[in-house]
């Protein structure tokens, strides 16, 4: 526990480049919260001045403003007592309190958000969720310094579950969600600090045996690593002074993580690791930098093949520095970094390394994207840089360095606080999926993101549970629940989207009007082929030529298919006389073709088939009079579940909700499915229906099962039978009114002597 006193005694270094004034207001904050905070425990089991001490301490290293700090002394008070956040606002000013609720949302995103959905897995679906998220806290921040505060706090959680040495769900949680979060965004700001350490206490709790190995490797050579390398640093440094070259040498921290990945990705031994042991060498120019890398190779053996001179060639991210491998007297090697100052502080603070490349290549491109990145990774290396110029390396300042210092760091304030990321907005579904969207989007455009029939049948929504009218516009954060029509709303015809919707009041998204106007072209053409048909019919039906073979007529017409003769005729483009006249053209020809023997005997029945251009009975969204044909693949009959699918040219086919084929055409088309049930059933309709039978093969049997269906007025118009190894497979095609007569049908056939199966196909 951090009490009163050590807080006190640590004052100055949270302060750490803070004028008097600003100092003054940091110690008000810090007097503010230790009675509230004193014996307090945060869920995490941190006690709560400890953990904000740390969170300050953390962002006094990175150079923040007073605001800042302040905010990350703060905010764990509206979480401990509610009473005091409100007192926030009057004590430290609006910009401070917004702040502190910014942070706030930060902190329930990784509760709001099913992070473990995702979390610590492969593939292109979650590397997508994950990069969607990190995009969400970035755009979730309307001040970027809540972003910093953000990271500070997650690093002291890590250093007290390492310090503490806990290892549990938590802990693994708290590491995966670092690991895939956190860590990557310090990484695309450029806070590299934040980034290694954040790494390499989450490899600790993720994968605790390979962390230990190579915390192993590094402790068994530690001692001797260390000699080695202090002894190299005197060295150089002599040999430096004697040529009267000033620079600064110093050893870099070796970072497990970083160690460890890559081992694992150039498939490396420990022993092959050059740059185990390595120091920096930081001049003042970069004339210089080719003199100390001279002195280097004088003073040990230079290998060739380890050299890079990233100055005369930089990274494509605009990284410079000389990289140089040597190899001692006794064999060891060395890894020597030589670069200036000003190249040092771009490596460790600015736009050093390209975060894609370092996040493996897994965010997705975007140009826009990338440069609202890198002027935020500018931003804050300006700030670091402000600050070494105005202030000093001494930590010294004048009166007039102090008023430089001021005004630079208002500036600074002012620009990262108008930093915006881009111009996506970032909602969850009530399943705590992250969807991106165009800023200015509404409940409409989220549920057409979702599926184009979940858009279609939106009749309203739920933003955060409370019922919105559906041209609100969504905020960043939100979620989002779509309230769908069903059942009978879909069937009275109130489902399909609003004309309204095709206007900038309702829909912010291109994609998403481009699925309404695609709705409302399908059903136009729908109701326009069944125009057609119906013309066609009744001239058919009037010349009496309804057996006539549809496709060859369309031919004689000039359509290379009967939807365009049908769409001709909808839309009063093809004139009815002109199928008289194709109809009678070579009718003494056709006649004197026809076997009298082979004629056709009229239908018994008289019923008529759907197949025949019967009417189906079936709604469209509530509709009737459109184009529809029945399924061949899954012959639906009354009352099965169905379901339309908008064909190109044939009207709407209508398949049992079960079918495998209209699955199969959903999924590559998703927006041409239309919701279809039974509205009432013409009389004298019959609905074609396939029927499998399979039993013991004996004389008779194919008589037994016809009178059955005999029995039941089920005409059988198709018959197909085999025989195998003594078995019999027969398949029926026949036509009944309702499934219920051809369910009776099936549980007498059951009963028939030797039957082994019965079902419908």
């Amino acid at each position: 526990m951090v009490s009163v006193v050590a807080v006190t005694h640590v004052n100055e270094q949270l302060a750490l480049g803070l004028n008097a004034d600003d100092a003054a207001r940091l110690k008000a904050a810090i007097d503010f919260v230790q009675a509230p905070y004193l014996n307090r425990v945060l869920p995490t089991g941190q006690d709560a001045m400890a953990f904000s001490a740390g969170v300050v301490a953390t962002l006094a290293g990175l150079k923040t403003d007073v605001d800042t700090r302040i905010a990350g002394m703060l905010f764990e008070l509206v979480a401990l007592d509610e009473s005091l956040s409100a007192q926030i606002e009057p004590r430290f000013g609006k910009e401070i309190a917004d702040m502190v609720s910014g942070i706030r949302q930060l902190m329930r995103l990784h509760e709001g958000a099913n992070f473990l959905q995702t979390a610590g897995k492969s593939g292109q679906a979650a590397a997508s969720q994950l990069e969607t998220l990190r995009k969400m806290t970035l755009a979730m921040a309307t001040d970027m310094r809540v972003v910093l505060v953000r990271l500070a706090s997650r690093l002291t959680t890590l250093r007290f579950f390492s310090e503490r040495k806990l290892e549990n769900e938590t802990t693994l949680r708290y590491a995966r969600e670092s690991f895939d979060l956190y860590a990557p965004l310090a990484n695309r700001l450029g806070i590299w600090q934040l980034k290694w350490e954040m790494e390499d206490l989450s490899f600790r709790f993720t994968d605790p045996a390979s962390y230990k190995q190579v915390a192993k490797m590094l402790e068994e050579r530690r001692a001797e690593r260390e000699s080695f390398v202090d002894a190299s640093i005197n060295q150089l440094k002599e040999a430096l002074a004697r040529d009267g070259v000033r620079a600064d040498v110093f050893g870099r921290p070796k970072h497990l993580y970083s160690i460890w990945s890559k081992m694992q990705g150039k498939s490396l031994d420990f022993s092959r690791l050059h740059d185990v042991r390595a120091f920096r060498v930081i001049v003042d120019d970069v004339k210089t930098c080719y003199t100390v890398l001279s002195i280097v190779h004088d003073i040990w053996t230079p290998i060739p093949e380890e050299f890079d001179d990233y100055i005369a060639r930089p990274k494509p991210n605009g990284y410079k520095s000389l990289h140089t491998v040597v190899e001692a007297d006794d064999g060891r090697t060395l890894e020597v970094q030589i670069r200036t100052k000003k190249m040092h502080r771009f490596a460790e603070y600015g736009v050093a390394a390209h975060w894609r490349y370092k996040e493996g290549g897994t965010a997705s491109l975007d140009q826009a994207y990338d440069e609202k990145i890198a002027w935020l990774r500018q931003l804050l290396n300006w700030k670091s840089e402000m600050v070494d110029v105005v202030v000093g390396a001494d930590g010294a300042e004048g009166a007039e360095g102090a008023n430089d210092a001021d005004n630079a760091n208002r500036q600074w304030v002012q620009q990262i606080k108008a930093a915006s990321i881009n111009d996506r907005i970032y909602v969850l579904t009530p399943q705590a999926r992250v969807i991106e969207l165009p800023k200015g989007s509404t409940s409409i455009d989220f549920a057409y993101y979702l599926h184009s029939d979940i858009g279609h049948r939106c009749r309203g929504a739920k933003i955060n549970g409370v019922m919105v009218p559906l041209n609100t516009p969504l905020k960043n954060g939100q979620t989002v629940e779509i309230i769908t029509a069903k059942g009978e709303a879909a069937a009275s015809g109130l489902a399909g989207p609003s004309r309204d919707w095709l206007s900038e009041d309702y829909t912010a998204s291109p994609r998403t009007r481009s699925k309404i106007r695609a709705w409302f072209n399908a059903i136009e053409e729908a109701e326009t082929l069944a125009r057609g048909r119906s013309a066609l019919d009744k001239t058919l039906q009037r010349e009496g030529k309804t057996s006539v073979n549809l496709d060859d007529l369309s031919h004689k017409l000039g359509f290379q298919k009967l939807e365009e003769l049908l769409l001709a005729a909808g839309n009063e483009r093809l004139s009815m006389r002109l199928v008289e006249q194709a109809l009678h053209a070579d009718e003494a020809g056709r006649n004197a073709a026809v076997n009298p023997d082979e004629a056709v005997l009229p239908r018994k029945s008289k019923a008529s088939s759907v197949t025949q251009g019967a009417k189906s009975g079936v709604l469209v969204l509530g509709t009737t009079g459109l184009l529809t044909q029945m399924a061949s693949c899954c012959k639906p009959a009354p009352p099965d579940p169905i379901v339309g699918f908008i064909t190109r040219g044939k009207g709407i086919s209508i398949h049992r909700t079960s079918c495998k084929n209209f699955s199969q055409m959903v999924l590559r088309a998703p927006e041409r499915m239309v919701q279809t049930t039974w509205g009432d059933q013409p009389a004298d309709t019959v609905y074609p229906v396939d029927v499998f039978v399979q039993a013991l093969d004996r004389q008779g049997l194919l008589r037994d099962i016809s009178d059955i269906f005999l029995r039941e007025k089920i005409n059988v118009i198709g018959v197909s039978t085999r025989s195998s190894k003594g078995q019999a497979f027969m398949s029926f095609t026949g036509e009944i009114s309702s499934t219920e007569q051809l369910q009776r049908a099936l549980t007498i056939i059951r009963e028939v002597k030797g039957v082994l199966e019965v079902r419908r196909s």
